[in-house]
């Protein structure tokens, strides 16, 4: 679903920061040899992620979800000097294309990647992060949110995708569609919880923004 007009959201675009030619050609990269390469973060929410990391100056990121490693370069813009950004990925077939864009990128040295599960990798990284990114199976988010929140602090930001999910939060709910049903439940959380402030943007396919108390 598009949420504005195509030409509406090119306009945006083309009023928004140039995307770096690196990441441009991560995309057609991706498009290329990845399967479902329409999860890839993309022109617009990446330059969002890259402003906001900048703002927020963070000595610690972390990603649940890199799949070609497009985001974790846009988080990686704001990193302080000495900072370092864990990102977690389940597929290993996509660690090649990973780690030579992060090379190229100039982050290589304060990137670490993981590979496994995001609920077992979590407890083992004994750092409080400053950023954290949650783009992977939607089903788990709840779990994701509750690991990664033991490891914030107050004014930590927690950013989760994809939770408008092609506008099926407003469709009737079918009884088999476990991710949209995880993702009603999950937006409805983050407005309920009083361990957080909230505020879904209506940026590509939804992007809630969390503020920790």
């Amino acid at each position: 679903m598009h949420f504005l007009s195509s030409l509406l959201e090119q306009y945006i675009t083309e009023n928004s920061e140039d995307e770096p030619a690196l990441l441009s050609s991560l995309t057609r990269e991706t498009h290329l040899k990845i399967v479902q390469p329409r999860m890839i973060t993309g022109h617009y929410q990446g330059r969002f992620l890259s402003l906001l990391s900048k703002i927020i100056a963070p000595n610690n990121i972390l990603e649940i979800g890199t799949y070609t490693g497009y985001s974790a370069i846009c988080l990686a813009d704001g990193l302080a000097s000495n900072g370092t950004l864990h990102t977690i990925e389940i597929n290993e077939e996509l660690v090649d294309i990973q780690h030579r864009y992060f090379k190229q990128s100039g982050y290589e040295n304060q990137i670490v990647q993981h590979i496994g599960d995001a609920m077992e990798v979590i407890p083992k990284i004994n750092m409080v992060f400053d950023l954290v990114f949650i783009d992977a199976e939607k089903t788990n988010y709840d779990a994701y949110f509750e690991a990664v929140l033991t490891k914030t602090r107050a004014g930590s930001i927690i950013l989760s995708d994809n939770v408008l999910w092609s506008g099926k939060v407003i469709e009737p709910l079918q009884k088999s569609d476990k991710a949209t049903k995880s993702l009603l439940d999950y937006n409805k959380k983050l407005k309920e919880d009083s361990r957080v402030e909230t505020i879904i943007l209506p940026i590509r396919d939804g992007l809630t923004l969390s503020r920790v108390l």
